[in-house]
């Protein structure tokens, strides 16, 4: 018995990655004004309060990733101090 996959899901009808490349059999000219129309329709601009919790919480993660690093280095060099060379 093989169970069969069934989603449910709604197209709305927006291009996520346009395959109309040049020079394919399937190439449609002109299909480049509507992909942009799609491209653009997509989301509305950022507030400012919006931009700046964006930005702080892009900054945030990027010195979460740095105080990782550091704190990785700072374990290897001591583990190379009291250890690995005494």
């Amino acid at each position: 018995m093989k169970k069969t996959k069934h989603t449910d899901y709604e197209d709305d009808g927006r291009t996520i990655a346009n395959m109309n490349v040049d020079g394919m059999p399937w190439y449609v000219r002109g299909d480049e004004k509507r992909a942009k129309k799609d491209r653009d329709s997509v989301g509305s601009p950022l507030t400012d309060e919006e931009l700046r919790l964006y930005k702080f919480a892009a900054l945030k993660s990027a010195l979460l990733v740095v105080l990782v690093f550091a704190a990785v280095f700072f374990l290897f060099i001591a583990f190379c101090d009291f250890v690995w060379f005494k």
